[in-house]
């Protein structure tokens, strides 16, 4: 659901601005309690009240998520600091949106207080939103911190991973499938050297029963795990989540990497770990050793995170080897990190220009596909829709598009589901969206994003090694090395397989379903372990 607890702005930006006017910032998704309808839509029930402005103040922004802002906000009473996230109701467009929201305070509450998982304060609702209050992590993310310290060894990869495996245990100790485990979703609690690591995204978690499996792929492309792919799963694929985390954290670069999400999926499912690259042959094997248990492609096989801590390299982890494991990796973390924040930036552009417009034409098409107009389309209307709509897919294609976007498992999709897929595909897909996020950049509208706009647009982003985090984005994506990045770059940099954004549930069905179907009918396919 987007991240919570960003640090927030230069203090000294705040003291000026305070000077020039003490005034209280509106909450954008304030309501007037004096008039207006009751609401139509409650998403939580024990609230701490529907009026947030009554216990806190807000302050400046500290991210955007797909459905919602955060901001600091000061418990007016204490002058306590916390993160509220504000969740808009009107991008709560289907009931799994609605559902994800409740449980995804419904797992917050219930997970015992613990040091590494960011803890739930109060839930506000008001006519147009829902509020998170939470503890505030302000010591940044995982991979900016790495990178920040420039030296980085394989003891300090351990201790990061004996943290994300301790929250994992936690999870499922209170039978809490986590689901969407990834650098991103860790932050440090403070700016300290010993700040804790704390886990702060539960968006996509599910309770789970023991021997229960689970079908619907969700996820981050990246860290999904072969049986997230094949729709049959448990609480095992946070563990090979996990090891994904660690390979990065070692060598800098995901273990299964492609220019495609078809690519991606294929390396998933044989699960062939390189270990040659840099800088694994200084890697010590015990670590090695870890990583090949933890991305086991047969989840009965895999460790369970008791036998991950168990492993004599966390055992161990402050004997392990304090050698610097080189400015390569140190670099690609980095990479990893901005090629994340520009790519979030620009969907945050793209998605404000989804306009009125566009939204009747979904319902246009949806009304025109809808023959028996019951407000629900089948196979045979979605079939004929399309084809009429000019849309050349073969009817094994259109079963996969069904399977996907029927989030509900009515065999028909209903027009919130329909709208949902193609919000999400226009936003991605749409050149005109691309167009206008790549003017957002360009500034000058040269027709290139130059250095010194790439370096304003992402002013917030940006730590003190500024001029080398933009000179790693343009070195990725600029193809033709001629120092600036075109719409050509831009686009296919957008639409390429190296997508560091949260994939949200309906991106992540409408795709990676699609791509799963394919690849298991490929009986070319099967998983293998050479190399290993």
């Amino acid at each position: 659901m987007g991240n919570c607890c960003a640090a927030p702005a230069d203090p000294e930006k705040k003291r000026a601005r305070r000077k020039r006017g003490k005034e209280k910032r509106p909450n954008p998704f304030a309501v007037d309690y004096n008039r207006g309808p009751a609401p139509t839509l409650v998403v939580l029930r024990n609230l701490a009240g529907r009026n947030l402005g009554s216990r806190y103040e807000l302050g400046q922004e500290l991210g955007r998520g797909e459905f919602g802002v955060t901001y600091l906000c000061t418990d007016v009473d204490t002058g306590e600091r916390f993160a509220c996230k504000s969740i808009s109701k009107k991008k709560l467009r289907t009931a799994v949106d609605v559902e994800d929201v409740r449980r995804e305070v419904e797992i917050m509450r219930h997970l015992p207080g613990h040091p590494h998982v960011v803890s739930l304060k109060d839930t506000y609702e008001d006519d147009v939103a829902v509020h998170l209050v939470m503890e505030l992590c302000e010591g940044g993310e995982l991979f900016d911190r790495i990178v920040a310290r420039g030296h980085y060894t394989e003891r300090a990869a351990a201790a990061i991973m004996r943290t994300v495996i301790e929250v994992i245990q936690e999870c499922h100790r209170n039978r809490v499938m986590h689901r969407d485990l990834k650098p991103e979703n860790f932050l440090f609690g403070n700016k300290k050297e010993n700040a804790p690591l704390k886990a702060i995204d539960f968006g996509l978690s599910v309770f789970f029963r023991p021997g229960e499996r689970f079908t619907e792929i969700v996820g981050s492309p990246y860290y999904m795990a072969p049986e997230v792919l094949k729709r049959d799963y448990g609480p095992e694929v946070d563990v090979w989540s996990a090891g994904v985390i660690l390979y990065i954290l070692l060598c800098g670069v995901p273990p299964f990497w492609a220019e495609t999400e078809q690519g991606v999926a294929r390396a998933i499912l044989r699960s062939v770990i390189d270990f040659k690259r840099d800088p694994w042959p200084r890697v010590s094997d015990t670590a090695k050793h870890l990583v090949r248990h933890m991305l086991e492609p047969d989840p009965e096989k895999r460790f369970t995170a008791q036998q991950v801590l168990d492993h004599a390299w966390l055992q161990n982890a402050s004997k392990a080897p304090n050698v610097n494991l080189g400015e390569t990796v140190r670099a690609r973390l980095q990479q990893f990190s901005v090629m994340n924040k520009l790519k979030k930036k620009a969907l945050r552009v793209m998605a404000e220009y989804l306009s009125v417009e566009e939204l009747a034409d979904i319902k246009e098409i949806f009304e025109k596909i809808d023959i028996n107009r019951n407000g629900k389309i089948n196979f045979e209307e979605l079939q004929l829709g399309l084809h009429k709509l000019g849309h050349q897919i073969s009817d094994s294609d259109v079963r996969i598009l069904m399977e996907a976007a029927d989030v509900d498992g009515s065999g028909t999709l209903d027009y919130a589901e329909f709208a949902a897929v193609s919000i999400h595909l226009r936003k991605v897909e749409n050149d005109e969206h691309l167009h206008k996020a790549f003017s957002y950049f360009d500034q000058n509208k040269s027709g290139y994003i130059e250095i010194e706009e790439l370096s304003d647009s992402l002013a917030d982003d940006l730590g003190a090694n500024r001029e080398e985090v933009i000179n790693a984005i343009i070195q990725d994506v600029d193809t033709d090395k001629d120092g600036r990045i075109s719409y050509e770059e831009f686009a296919a940099m957008m639409k390429a397989g190296t997508d560091w954004r949260k994939a949200s549930r309906q991106y992540s069905r409408e795709r990676f379903s699609s791509l799963s179907s394919r690849l298991m009918r490929d009986g070319s396919l099967q998983l293998r372990s050479e190399g290993r």
